[in-house]
């Protein structure tokens, strides 16, 4: 069902779910602790739970513009993670650990009448503001994390003579902790912007300025995000920064170097010799390139290149969906067969799995998925103590060197 309405001189569509409104809907909005495997997350949401508790109840209270609900999976559209309300919970994003905040926003916005700016800078207003005004109400200015990420769904409706489009759009807001805290005290616009300049937003995923007052979007690479992020991190935060994503790592303490590397790849060398030797066709092993050792965001990681031999899912499907058939119907059965076979050793920390395949008839590869994933993690779920979905929330996934965020159930 819909209805339209007009707020400050602009047309809103008012949606309404019948699942939405008729799902069963979870005690909590926040992710429970129970149901987090990351140590460190795990840690961090049982440290805040009760704030996080009253921060669910008080954007549950909180009259927006038009509906809003907390939500975990915000593309899935039916099942079990479509119901997940769990809309606040601790992540890692880009090396930093966040608290985010996602959902869904119940209005469209007339994109004739609103241009891409001017639709971010309404939901920033109207969803993203309010709620951080409820965080810093609620969570402490001391908070152990690095930032306070936001993720809204919302739908944008395009009308003419000759069709009526409604598609959904996102919109990411991540402010650094101090940040966050300084946003909600800002009183002006100007002061607003300047925060807003530092901070990462995206439209659609996409690196985006967003502009208050404006029609059009400031040039993102004139903006201060543009310095790389960890330094202008470490010139924010120095060395009294509450506890960073990377800190928070046990592999930023052991800080591994290039001699290391090369020390573990001479000792383990005569063991990955007679696994590829042995078994490197049976289990898709590819020869170039071979088997090495390398840094992999501060830890040291085995890099194993495989070629999918299922028949590709063909281009039209999404790289979600390929990428989760190419792990659990690929990588997932050949697992227990591999870890056999691969050196386990405490020098390394990370098995990156660089598997290609052919999304046409041709033999050519022309996607490549990496399966970054702890060796802890794949060793326990080759002795059936965890499920695929399980490694995958430990690990990174990348598709064509971009990182994406993988829910098997849903996409497949």
């Amino acid at each position: 069902m819909k209805w339209t309405k007009r707020v400050g001189g602009v047309e809103w569509c008012f949606l309404v779910c019948g699942a939405l409104l008729c799902g069963s809907v979870a005690t909590f909005g926040q992710v429970s602790p129970a149901a987090i495997l990351n140590p460190q997350l795990k840690a961090e949401e049982t440290k805040y739970l009760s704030q996080m508790q009253s921060l669910q109840q008080a954007i549950t209270a909180t009259k927006f513009p038009f509906p809003f609900h907390l939500a975990r999976y915000l593309k899935a559209h039916s099942g079990h993670a479509a119901r997940d309300h769990n809309g606040i919970e601790f992540v890692y994003f880009q090396d930093r650990l966040l608290l985010k905040v996602s959902g869904i926003y119940g209005a469209a916005l007339n994109a004739q009448q609103m241009t891409e700016n001017q639709r971010a800078s309404r939901v920033l207003q109207d969803v993203i503001a309010p709620m951080l005004q409820l965080v810093t109400q609620t969570i402490p200015p001391n908070v152990d994390c690095d930032g306070i990420g936001f993720e809204i769904f919302y739908d944008a409706r395009d009308v003419s003579k000759t069709y009526d489009y409604e598609g959904r759009e996102s919109l990411v807001v991540v402010f650094s902790r101090d940040d966050a805290f300084a946003y909600a005290r800002a009183t002006g616009d100007a002061a607003r912007q300047e925060i807003l300049n530092r901070s990462d937003i995206y439209m659609d995923g996409k690196d985006f300025g967003l502009a208050l007052g404006q029609r059009n979007p400031l040039n993102v690479e004139s903006l201060e995000r543009s310095v790389p992020r960890q330094a202008r991190r470490v010139a924010a935060s120095g060395a009294g920064s509450a506890a960073s994503a990377t800190e928070a790592t046990p592999a930023a303490k052991s800080s591994p170097t290039p001699a290391d590397v090369a020390r573990l790849q001479a000792k383990l060398q005569p063991q990955l010799n007679a696994m590829m030797q042995k078994d490197g066709a049976k289990l898709h092993l590819a020869n170039t390139p071979p088997p090495i050792f390398a840094m992999e965001n501060g830890q040291i990681a085995l890099h194993l290149t495989m070629r999918d031999t299922l028949a590709s899912p063909g281009s039209a499907s999404s790289i979600y969906k390929r990428a989760a058939q190419s792990f659990d119907l690929f990588l997932a059965p050949e697992l227990k067969a591999l870890l056999k076979d691969i050196p386990e050793d405490a020098g390394y920390g990370m098995i990156d799995f660089s598997v290609s395949h052919s999304l046409g008839a041709g033999s050519v590869p022309s996607e490549t998925v990496d399966y970054i994933c702890p060796q802890s993690a794949l060793r326990a779920f080759a002795a059936n103590g965890i499920t695929t979905q399980d490694v995958i929330n430990q690990s990174v996934v990348l598709v064509n060197g971009a990182r994406i965020a993988l829910n098997l159930q849903v996409v497949e």
